[in-house]
């Protein structure tokens, strides 16, 4: 029995000639790029993944977190991922899932910024007002990333992430938004992905309530709460680490601090804990 799927159902080569393989996609060399004739395929499930992102915004901006690890199924592989992108200085685009897929859309977002620098005749030497003008916010980029993930959910081949954008809209408001690998998009004060959407956003709600309450938060406190929530995250997420990427979006651009680390002893608590370890009686 032929077990290739392409060969069922047509004339048997024996009897009526070798069959013509010329539908079959061929690469530049003129080889097939798949020798059994199967279908292009697209990925059904990501293998290296980044955890959660997390944001919270304050009355003049806001604050956007994501941990450096990227994890190999339950391996903790990669430990110098950074997930937090800045666009410019209105906008960080915050990723998890798929770190491939992140690569992609960083490299998609670089091209887009250079149309946008060209586009405006930005070059770094004119008036800085005017710059700053031109500059793409961080409301129109959510806008365009949506679009994007919904084309690419509407070709059956999704790009398996979950996005947060963090900045400034046209207005030089605070925005904050997500979109994902169906091209859900919404938005909100505080808003987290993966098991942060369990484990952070009951802290960062205890903070920010409502939009009106962000209006009145200030910088340093949104800071302190983003930290205690990553310390959480840390405790409670397997697929976490203690190194983490922190950016702070505001009238005075992004400022974005790398190898943030939790205090050197985070566990050290857990010897007093009944269960834990050796224990005497």
């Amino acid at each position: 029995m032929d077990h290739f799927p392409q060969a069922w159902g047509r004339p048997r080569d024996d009897i009526y000639g070798s069959y013509n393989p010329s539908y079959l996609p061929h690469n530049k060399g003129g080889y097939q790029a798949h020798p059994n004739g199967q279908p292009n395929t697209h990925t059904q499930s990501p293998i290296v993944t980044g955890t959660s992102v997390i944001a919270i915004k304050f009355k003049s901006g806001v604050v956007i977190a994501a941990d450096n690890l990227a994890s190999y199924g339950s391996l903790a592989r990669f430990t110098d991922v950074k997930r937090l992108k800045p666009f410019n200085k209105k906008a960080v685009v915050g990723f998890g899932g798929d770190v491939s897929d992140m690569q992609y859309l960083d490299r998609l977002l670089s091209s887009l910024d250079v149309q946008e620098n060209y586009r405006s005749g930005s070059s770094g030497h004119g008036d800085e007002e005017a710059e700053n003008r031109a500059m793409m916010s961080a409301k129109n980029l959510h806008t365009y990333l949506s679009k994007v993930m919904y084309k690419r959910r509407t070709d059956f081949n999704p790009l398996w992430n979950a996005l947060l954008v963090a900045g400034l809209d046209e207005k030089s408001t605070p925005f904050l938004a997500f979109a994902d690998l169906l091209g859900t998009t919404y938005s909100s004060p505080t808003l987290a992905t993966g098991f942060g959407a369990h484990l952070a956003q009951p802290i960062m709600r205890r903070a920010v309530p409502d939009e009106e309450a962000s209006q009145n938060l200030e910088r340093e406190k949104a800071v302190e709460v983003v930290k205690q929530c990553m310390k959480v995250l840390f405790y409670r997420d397997a697929r976490s680490m203690n190194v983490y990427s922190m950016a702070v979006i505001d009238e005075n651009g992004v400022d974005l601090k790398e190898d943030i680390k939790l205090e050197a002893e985070s566990w050290a608590f857990a010897e007093g804990i009944k269960g834990y370890g050796t224990q005497t009686v």
